[in-house]
């Protein structure tokens, strides 16, 4: 049924006057724009309407639109939906069992004062693998303000590479709900090819541009640590009880990237043996079955209950709380990720994708370029990241799967939307506010130090994908 659905809204759309849905579109998106930015509207509601403006507008009709937008929401859901709650509770064991303060505490003694800017923006790499970004700016904030007053280092020198570390991971790699949500939207979309890629591309920028630009920033805003700023504060489990003992940085570190190696172990196998991927035998299935991206992230939550669990000695049912109090927070992000989808199921029904299909065809600009400057527009616009994802991979869903692009090229494409998703935050990014009142900055500070970070780590990544991209066959 559903496929026949889908076989008669791609018939209805090829009716549709291309002219009327190009507006319609465009109409869509400025709705969006004003409705997030200036009405205040939650994003959830803003997406709905505009999928409403789109659908309605085209002529493809509004209970035609409602049955697509539903439709989708609820395959995006069901497979980012998953990944999204798995991953928040994993960060939320590593911060309720001390893992995170355990790597972090030894990698800062392993580290001299001249090495600390690169320690630091690996520190908030690694943290930024697995928890959103508020979550770890949240964790490692009372971190930067101690490493701060212990080193006498200036207040930038700290804290620019820990957020250029948790931002481009942030934009660049799954289980980041960003990059979920646009692999969602392409047919050939792989996990684990996305984080073969983003992966080195994240590092490469976090390491390039987090310590260098910091001696600038120390210079424009020449500030210490915030005097007022509490950092004694022990850590507590979900009860509320203190936890004093640490889990081995080893231990904690394997929690970490357990997804990561079980979903690459699975992208390495499929590219090393393609042949042999997807066929019956034992061990094929073992690694599709580990690989697969819910399976990965359950296993390693599974196992950091158990293992972080035992090391702290923590109850279970202190750890068990620990997921139950990692899923509230992240309700509004499901919301918005699903009516991303659902957006993005209109405009694939409505046959957007055969104008811009054509657009991108028959101009030289690149695709990943297209996919950078729409993000990018979205999110100076929005103020938000998730909008401009989500957004971007919905209009341009539609062309990659026309063009059958390969799955590294939609690794590169997803890392460029991410890469667009970030740049030039400002006033309309509540991200902006809580790097403000977090160290203490003036608005005008802010702007010479995060605002600039974000718009070198945009482009860094973008260039890399440029790079890339060369050596990657796009059909």
């Amino acid at each position: 049924m559903i496929l026949a659905a889908a076989n008669t809204a791609a018939d209805t759309a090829v009716h549709l006057n291309g002219t009327q849905l190009g507006i319609s579109v465009v109409a869509s998106i400025v709705v969006l724009i004003l409705l997030v930015t200036v009405a205040k509207l939650h994003p959830f509601v803003s997406l709905l309407i505009s999928a409403l403006v789109v659908g309605i507008g085209s002529g493809y009709g509004p209970v035609a639109t409602v049955e697509s937008f539903s439709d989708t929401f609820g395959s995006t859901m069901a497979s980012v939906g998953i990944l999204v709650g798995l991953g928040a509770m994993l960060g939320r064991v590593l911060m309720d069992t001390g893992a995170a303060d355990s790597i972090v505490d030894t990698l800062l003694a392993k580290t001299s004062v001249k090495m600390i800017p690169w320690t630091m923006a690996l520190i908030g790499a690694l943290i930024g693998l697995p928890m959103f970004f508020e979550v770890g700016l949240v964790v490692l904030v009372p971190v930067i303000i101690l490493i701060t007053r212990r080193s006498k280092l200036p207040l930038m020198r700290v804290a620019i590479p820990t957020l250029a570390g948790l931002s481009v991971m942030h934009a660049c790699m799954p289980p980041q709900p960003g990059p979920l949500a646009a692999l969602s939207c392409f047919k050939n979309g792989s996990v684990g090819v996305t984080m073969m890629f983003g992966l080195p591309i994240a590092v490469i920028t976090a390491a390039l541009v987090g310590p260098l630009f910091s001696k600038f920033a120390a210079k424009w805003v020449p500030v210490g640590a915030p005097e007022n700023f509490e950092t004694s504060k022990g850590r507590v489990d979900a009860d509320g009880n203190p936890v004093t003992a640490k889990p081995p940085f080893a231990l904690s570190v394997l929690c970490i990237l357990m997804p990561a190696i079980l979903m690459l172990g699975n992208a390495i196998f499929e590219i090393a043996a393609p042949d042999q991927a997807g066929s019956d035998a034992l061990y094929a299935q073992v690694f599709a079955f580990f690989g697969k991206p819910a399976i990965a992230l359950a296993v390693a939550v599974v196992f950091a209950m158990l293992v972080l669990g035992r090391a702290t000695h923590m109850t279970w049912k202190a750890v068990n709380d620990s997921l139950k109090a990692a899923l509230p927070p992240i309700a509004g992000i499901l919301l918005i990720v699903g009516a991303g989808g659902g957006y993005k199921g209109v405009l694939v029904d409505t046959g957007i994708g055969d104008i811009i299909g054509r657009f991108v065809e028959s101009s030289s600009i690149s695709i990943f370029l297209v996919a950078w400057l729409i993000a990018a527009f979205v999110r100076v616009a929005t103020g938000s990241a998730t909008v401009a994802i989500i957004t971007t991979a919905g209009i341009l869903g539609p062309v990659v799967d026309q063009m059958g692009v390969t799955a590294p090229a939609i690794a590169l494409l997803v890392i460029a939307i991410g890469a667009g998703s970030v740049f030039l935050s400002h006033v309309n990014d509540a991200g902006f506010w809580l790097i403000k009142e977090y160290f203490g900055l003036e608005v005008g500070e802010t702007f010479k130090t995060w605002t600039v970070l974000e718009c070198l780590l945009s482009l860094v990544v973008l260039a890399l994908v440029m790079i890339a991209s060369i050596f990657v066959p796009l059909v």
